[in-house]
This record gives C-alpha cells, structure tokens and sequence, in this order.
C-alpha cells in the first residue's frame, strides 16, 4: 500500500514521503494513529492545504522528544525479578516493566517506544533502547536482579566501571597529549638548526672554492 507520511518514521521516510508499506503495517498501525494518509490524489490534495499544520505539529513533537532526551541522559532502572541461582529469570522483563519502571521514576515512555536487542531472561546489566522520536533514540541501563542487596552489588560494580573508563580516558588524553608536545618540540629543534645547517653548508662551499 502507498501511504503520504504525516511524520518522520524510522528506516521509512519523512514528513510529505509517499512511500510503499505492508498492508497490515499501513492498516494496524500507520493509518490508525494518524501517522500516514492513503496515497491518492484527494488525500495529497488535502495534505498540501494542511501541510504547515503538519508541520508545526512534527516541531511541536520534536521538541517535546528533545525534553524527553535530554532528562534521560546516562540513566538507569532497577528491577527485581525472580530467579534460580544461574540467574535465569523465572520469565522474562518485558517492555512493559520496562516502560512502568520508567514512568515511575517521572519519564514519560510507552511500552512501544522500548525496544530488546532480545527477550531478557537473566538477572544483569541490560542496554535498551528508547525510541523517543527517530531522530531522538537514547540508550539506559537496566538493572535486573534478584534482591536489594544484589542490585547495591551491580550499583557499586557499575560506578566502578564508569570510574575505571573515566581513568582511563584520562591517561589515554595525557599520553596522546604529551606526543604531541614532543613532536612540537621536535619541530621547532629542527627549525631552530636549519639556519645553522645552512650557514655550515655554505662555510664548506666557500672553502671548496677558495681551495
């Protein structure tokens, strides 16, 4: 089915594309929740007299996913789940728990906008992706464990981790920082003897040839 795009959809178009979709794509979830118009020519007649309202409101929602981005930098839940003593969850987490959790600590997400690279079935450290918008797409740190005790475990475990990064980043810094200060010193050594070099060549030629 071809569609016109109301908005900016994932690895599919932008705002005013028409494109080519599964039917059941275009049926169970683009023409429902007003994401895409029918491609035909009443339709695009009717979105080019409402293109500028389409278009403010596709700001409007960026800049909403911005706020909702930006306060979701460098986060991380923590959920507690059963488990046998493998660490194999008696279940999986699902984008719900996921979404709940998040939604509870004050982050307004739905559970369609979490995406599992696959089904969590361990207790761990878990990254996943939260689509805001697809030009806002943030990744958090999910925390699953058995107990309280074992999530100040995995807590204290990552701040060391991010400490030992930070660490290393620094020498990484101070090191690359100071080859540069050599070569510059090498450079300007060599600068610095070119004068004499030349005045010892031209010494040697003027004494070739008064010999």
């Amino acid at each position: 089915m071809e569609v016109i795009l109301l908005e900016r959809i994932e690895k599919i178009g932008k705002l005013g594309d028409i494109v080519k979709v599964k039917d059941g794509y275009a049926r169970n979830y683009l023409l429902p929740q007003n994401k895409a118009l029918r491609a035909s020519k009443e339709n695009l007649s009717i979105y080019e007299k409402e293109k500028a309202k389409y278009e403010k409101l596709n700001a409007q929602k960026l800049k909403e996913a911005e706020d909702i981005s930006n306060n979701m930098q460098n986060i991380s839940i923590d959920i507690i789940k059963q488990a046998s003593d493998s660490g194999q969850l008696y279940g999986s987490v699902s984008t719900k728990d996921i979404a709940d959790e998040l939604n509870n600590k004050g982050h307004k997400v739905l559970k369609k906008q979490v995406q599992l690279k696959s089904v969590i079935k361990t207790v761990g450290q878990h990254e996943v992706r939260i689509v805001i918008h697809p030009e806002y797409i943030v990744s958090i740190n999910v925390n699953i464990a058995r107990t309280l005790e074992e999530l100040t475990f995995q807590a204290e475990e990552i701040k060391s981790i991010e400490e030992q990064k930070i660490i290393d980043a620094q020498k990484i810094e101070s090191f690359e920082s100071k080859n540069e200060n050599e070569e510059l010193t090498n450079i300007e050594s060599n600068e610095n003897n070119q004068p004499e070099e030349n005045k010892k060549a031209e010494d040697e030629q003027i004494s070739d040839n008064e010999a």
